[in-house]
């Protein structure tokens, strides 16, 4: 992998985030407890991924006098969802960043060629003066995340970045192959994929976990 896109990879280390991770891969965690780890990861990670979001100065007046102090326009990020499993993260985000608006972008993984294909793409308007997150539990073969970048790329944000818990280093050199300008935030570089493009230790499939469906 190119060095650029390795100063590009965020590791977020912080011991809780490691530790509900852990909770996370139990195999024996049920949907419910899957579902509130995801929504506290996503909290935790949130604080990270915007540690640079720009701010202004706003007039407040404090209970002793009136001053002037940094605040976010939350309405100028965006969180965009892959579907489905994206969506396991947004209520977390948002109650971070409750102003911030929300696009989603349809894609499912063909079984065979492990490509992704399309089915829905929509965005809040005006996005050339918007910072937007995307958001998916899982960077495994990158395809999804590269096809998800392409569409967001075509309408000029001011900025982009990609969140999420577990990254396979084949999902980092496929994303940095495309876009090496787009910074990944993970909880987890874990080892490979393995012949399905799941990753390995991993956590299983992500989607199935939130919602019960396997």
């Amino acid at each position: 992998m190119p060095d650029t896109a390795t100063r590009q990879v965020h590791h977020v280390t912080h011991p809780l985030v490691q530790h509900k991770l852990t909770l996370m891969r139990d195999r024996h965690s049920s949907s419910t407890t899957f579902r509130t780890l995801l929504g506290e990861l996503a909290m935790l990670m949130v604080y990270e991924v915007t540690r640079d979001t720009p701010t202004q100065l706003v007039e407040v007046e404090t209970p002793l006098e009136t001053m002037m102090s940094p605040i976010i326009d939350g309405k100028k990020l965006v969180f965009a969802s892959i579907l489905r499993a994206g969506n396991g993260m947004l209520d977390g985000l948002l109650r971070v960043v409750p102003n911030a608006r929300v696009g989603h972008v349809g894609l499912y993984r063909d079984p065979d060629t492990l490509q992704a294909v399309e089915y829905y793409f929509k965005m809040p308007t005006g996005m050339e003066e918007r910072d937007v997150i995307v958001v998916d539990p899982m960077l495994a073969t990158g395809h999804s995340a590269v096809a998800a970048l392409d569409r967001l790329k075509a309408l000029s944000p001011r900025s982009i970045k990609f969140l999420c818990l577990l990254a396979a280093p084949e999902g980092i050199a496929a994303l940095h192959g495309s876009h090496p300008d787009v910074p990944i935030y993970t909880a987890a570089i874990d080892r490979e994929l393995n012949e399905h493009g799941y990753i390995l230790p991993g956590l299983g499939d992500a989607g199935d976990r939130i919602f019960g469906t396997k």
